[in-house]
């Protein structure tokens, strides 16, 4: 089940931190949340995850001749970048 995360306004106007998460179906992912202490003025926050995949250090070798960059637009050629 996914997790979402909050921000409660009251909670952080206060000086705590504010933020507390919420495990819900996808389908109840825009429904509002209340913070644990019962304020109902809160917001869902955009959370990055990272999933697996390689970081930038970790790139497998290019083929000789093969274009320096990333690839895609601009990077590998495709628009004569």
């Amino acid at each position: 089940m996914p997790r979402y995360e909050f921000r409660c306004r009251e909670c952080a106007a206060g000086g705590a931190p504010g933020t507390f998460e919420v495990d819900r179906s996808m389908t109840a992912a825009a429904e509002p949340a209340a913070c644990p202490h019962g304020h109902m003025d809160t917001v869902k926050l955009l959370s990055t995850v990272s999933l697996g995949g390689r970081s930038s250090g970790d790139r497998a070798p290019q083929p000789a001749g093969a274009p320096a960059g990333g690839g895609g637009c601009c990077g590998g050629g495709c628009c004569g970048g």
